[in-house]
């Protein structure tokens, strides 16, 4: 039973962790045909909660894949958990490496250039943080497939042991 609840726990945070980066995904082509000045507008604003929400939810949903990693370690799904919680791991490292660096600038622009400088840093910035995001979601995406298989396999395990 607490296999199951640690399952159910891991892919609901999972997949709430997979809807920030299916949001960038699906915004990516209206923002990059923004100019410089609405995307640095739309983008300095829009996305304040990310970080904030969103970021505990990934973390803690990599922590419970781990965790459940160490609990299936004897099931027929083990390795496509590892696999799925591998993935998680690097959408974040992915995230931090493409899009965290980017943040980081922004947010240094923002707080000491004027806003020439802050919509130049957004025109040079904009496709490394915006693919960057890209690039996170589908390692991200991967992770929940792997996630979902490898409950699917234990399931088929167990139905095919009581056929």
């Amino acid at each position: 039973m607490l296999l199951r609840i640690m399952r159910f726990f891991t892919l609901m945070l999972a997949s709430l962790g997979m809807s920030l980066g299916a949001a960038h995904t699906l915004e990516l082509v209206p923002k990059m045909n923004y100019d410089p000045e609405l995307y640095a507008q739309v983008t300095s604003t829009l996305y304040r909660y990310y970080g904030t929400v969103g970021g505990p939810i990934q973390v803690l949903a990599l922590l419970a894949s781990v965790i459940l990693s160490f609990m299936t370690r004897r099931s027929h799904g083990f390795g496509l958990t590892v696999a799925g919680t591998f993935c998680l791991m690097i959408s974040l490292g992915l995230w931090f490496v493409l899009v965290q660096s980017v943040n980081v600038e922004w947010g240094s622009v923002l707080q000491t250039g004027p806003r020439s400088a802050v919509v130049e840093s957004y025109l040079k910035l904009r496709e490394q943080w915006e693919y960057g995001h890209v690039a996170a979601f589908i390692a991200w995406f991967s992770g929940v497939a792997l996630l979902t298989l490898s409950i699917i396999a234990d399931t088929h395990k167990i139905i095919a042991e009581k056929d």
